[in-house]
């Protein structure tokens, strides 16, 4: 008999897959997706999730034998640990490990060499030692005590020089139209994210949500609420702003920590934190605009692939680097010259020998920094104030357009993600559909450095805690460089302060 054990996600083809498996259309949305996982086991096996679109991470139980799977993505997570007596804990949240017999709580501080280049938890490692996350694009079988993984997805780019970019664009709009009519039920009333940019305009476009949910601040500078409200005028339809100021966004910020459940040093998770829970004053469910940036050459140091050529295996790690190994060594009380970021994506670079520079550099984000940052902060941050978010661009057939597109439809000299913005221009303006990208603006480099918001990071910083893990005179070198207006440093100083909140949070209670 087939158990499910543990599931979150949403299956987009239920439909048809309720047909091949004789499931009851008519049944809630929890009952029958219960039932596609387990019939679907019991028909297909290990093949499971190369049958469902959608978004899941589960675990099932038959005989003997636990598997854990994750979506080709990752835009859930997965969790396990394995015991010294040989018993698999495992699930969704870490927090399902932490609680389990045979736990045993240890910090794994090699992460923390990895956290300040890259901002966020990369790789399978995580910052509690044995805790491996299954990574996207893979199945665990544990049997007898031990547990093997096997890949059943990877990225992989088969560039098709047949098509024009206007062949491309409808492609992408055909096939976005026909998601659109997946990532919902008829019964079910969703409201959308909207920034300043092309995708959740896009997305918003497409879909029936009347309502777009939008974050702003005071700083005219740094608000984008006000290209949200223009698209959503634009469109005829109705927006809910909320007006993030410092104060509030300090104050979220042992929240977020908390319920990410490792660190985390992108500055926006504290925004989308907030934004989560305003919006889920009124709705319940909403869309988001993530993976097309990843998939269609979206970043505009995407437009510098070519010039970085056979020296990205060497330095690109992903999207975020802001701390170099001289700076760490520096930096922290121990320093170990084999735990290096780059480690985690040479079998990337292995595998994509040959490819253009834009697809290793697309390969190395959808693998490495969508999993450990983007889909991270939407996950957890929605289901910690119970809103479900859906990522209609996020999908294996969207995917599949991306992987046969040559970069000169992803990006030139002028314009990023070209084919996936005029695929846009269907239904947006151009002036919105080609409007240059910003990325989630947060102005808290101009906050942290003002001393009626900064008391906290200054405390934290310079802790007793701080001084197990980092030299006290090179933080008060960078935070000094900072304060004292290079700007820049922000992002260091941001991280080391993410990481403080989490650990006192965490194992503060160990080190009393």
């Amino acid at each position: 008999m087939t158990e499910l054990l543990k599931y979150r996600g949403h299956i987009r083809n239920w439909k048809a897959l309720c047909e091949e498996l004789g499931i009851d259309k008519t049944l809630s949305r929890e009952e029958r997706e219960k039932e596609i996982i387990v019939k679907g086991y019991d028909k297909w096996g290990y093949d499971i999730p190369n049958k469902i679109y959608g978004m899941f991470a589960f675990s099932v139980k038959k005989d003997d034998e636990i598997y854990l799977v994750r979506d080709q993505f990752g835009t859930k997570p997965y969790y396990y640990y394995i015991t010294k007596d040989n018993q698999l804990l495992h699930g969704t949240f870490i927090k399902d490990i932490l609680d389990g017999e045979g736990f045993e709580k240890e910090l794994n501080e090699d992460m923390l060499q990895i956290y300040l280049s890259l901002t966020y938890v990369a790789g399978e490692d995580t910052f509690f030692k044995g805790v491996k996350k299954l990574m996207p694009g893979r199945y665990l079988v544990f049997k007898d005590g031990k547990a093997e993984i096997t890949r059943y997805f990877e990225p992989q780019f088969h560039p098709d020089n047949s098509k024009s970019l206007e062949e491309w664009a409808d492609e992408i709009h055909d096939t976005v139209l026909n998601i659109m009519t997946e990532v919902k039920d008829e019964d079910e009333v969703a409201e959308s994210f909207l920034s300043g940019g092309v995708d959740s305009s896009y997305v918003f476009a497409l879909s029936d949500a009347k309502v777009a949910d939008v974050c702003g601040y005071e700083d005219e500078r740094f608000d984008e609420s006000k290209l949200a409200q223009k698209t959503a005028e634009l469109l005829g339809k109705e927006i809910n702003t909320a007006i993030i100021s410092p104060e509030m966004y300090f104050a979220e910020v042992p929240y977020v920590m908390e319920k990410m459940e490792q660190p985390l040093g992108d500055a926006s998770a504290i925004v989308f934190s907030i934004g989560c829970r305003e919006t889920s004053k009124h709705t319940k469910l909403c869309y988001s605009g993530e993976g097309s940036d990843e998939f269609f050459g979206g970043y505009n140091m995407y437009r510098n692939a070519e010039r970085y050529g056979e020296n990205l295996k060497t330095f690109y790690v992903g999207n975020t680097n802001i701390m170099k190994e001289d700076e760490k060594k520096e930096l922290l009380n121990t320093y170990k010259e084999d735990v290096l970021p780059i480690n985690l994506v040479k079998d990337i670079y292995e595998r994509t020998e040959g490819l253009d520079p834009l697809s290793k550099m697309s390969d190395v984000d959808i693998q490495i920094w969508l999993e450990g940052d983007i889909y991270l902060n939407v996950d957890k941050m929605s289901t910690a104030t119970g809103l479900e978010i859906r990522m209609p661009l996020t999908d294996r057939r969207v995917f599949d357009i991306a992987s046969r597109m040559p970069s000169a439809y992803k990006v030139n000299e002028t314009q990023n993600k070209v084919a996936f913005r005029t695929a846009a221009a269907k239904v947006l303006p151009e002036e919105i559909a080609f409007r240059k990208k910003l990325g989630f603006i947060v102005p808290i480099r101009i906050w942290m450095a003002d001393d009626r918001y900064n008391q906290d990071v200054r405390a934290k910083l310079f802790s007793d805690t701080s001084k197990k893990f980092f030299n006290p005179d090179k933080v008060k070198e960078i935070f000094d460089s900072y304060v004292g207006g290079e700007s820049d440093n922000w992002r260091k100083i941001w991280t080391l302060y993410t990481f403080l909140v989490w650990y006192e949070i965490y194992f503060g209670a160990e080190q009393n």
